[in-house]
């Protein structure tokens, strides 16, 4: 397995993958909100169903592990700290904070934030990582990368406001996620024979319960509108959590967390 996630061309078509996934997800995520009847300004309704999608998305990657190998995930007591920290960084907080900014921010300006999370991932694996060094590849593709980005959302009324619960809540979204990427890295480097499977499943298990709590607390009026539309589309938005970040856990793993960002 190991042999297989270092190649180069199975690692960028696998980061690929996840990138598709991840970008497949907010239309996805967006009809949701219509299927489920949750209103634009329900923040708490938002973050209620984001903990059910990441709930069901860690008892998915706990089947698919079954299906695999025959045999359920074994925890170690030395599992649990680094999957609590990391469902914190990676779930709670960042889709606390993603939910938030994204409904007070435009959805060009939101797309141009969000690129950010790459940047703030090669900069802090350059520090923190000795063989993970920024050099002038690494500068040019996120150079290129991020004026793509812009240059896609030119001339769509893009303006240069700025709000702490909107920009300023995005911007701290990215930096959770790019916080977490490398805290996943140095979990898989440092607790001894922790799977992938445990440690994305596990994280967006640990961390959906906190969203779960959050979202109820808020949620207003009956709840959230359940049908079987509605139902299939949530297990398909938690099918793409579990695939994605099962993924992005197994190549980060072997792989040095700038390069493949």
């Amino acid at each position: 397995m190991e042999r297989f996630l270092t190649k180069k061309h199975n690692v960028f078509i696998i980061s690929l993958v996840c990138m598709a996934l991840w970008g497949s997800a907010f239309p996805v995520v967006k009809i949701g909100y219509d299927m489920f009847g949750i209103a634009v300004e329900d923040i708490f309704g938002k973050i209620y169903f984001a903990g059910l999608r990441f709930l069901l998305a860690s008892l998915m990657v706990y089947l698919i592990h079954r299906i695999l190998h025959g045999e359920g995930l074994s925890v170690k007591r030395s599992y649990i700290r680094p999957i609590i920290v990391l469902g914190l960084l990676q779930t709670s907080l960042q889709y606390f904070f993603f939910y938030i900014g994204v409904a007070n921010t435009s959805g060009i300006k939101s797309a141009i934030l969000q690129s950010g999370t790459t940047f703030f991932t090669v900069i802090g694996a350059h520090f923190l990582y000795r063989e993970d060094r920024l050099n002038r590849q690494k500068a040019i593709s996120l150079i290129l990368g991020f004026s793509g980005v812009i240059a896609v959302n030119l001339g769509q009324d893009l303006d240069l406001g700025f709000k702490l619960i909107g920009e300023g809540f995005l911007i701290l979204a990215g930096i959770l996620s790019a916080t977490a990427t490398l805290y996943a890295k140095g979990v898989s480097g440092r607790v001894e024979n922790i799977s992938p499977f445990l440690l994305s499943g596990g994280q967006m298990f640990s961390g959906s319960l906190i969203l779960l709590v959050i979202g109820k607390l808020g949620l207003k009026g009956g709840g959230l509108n359940f049908t079987l539309p509605s139902f299939m589309l949530l297990l398909y938005a938690a099918f793409i959590s579990a695939a994605a970040f099962t993924l992005w856990y197994m190549i980060i793993k072997y792989n040095p967390a700038g390069k493949v960002s």
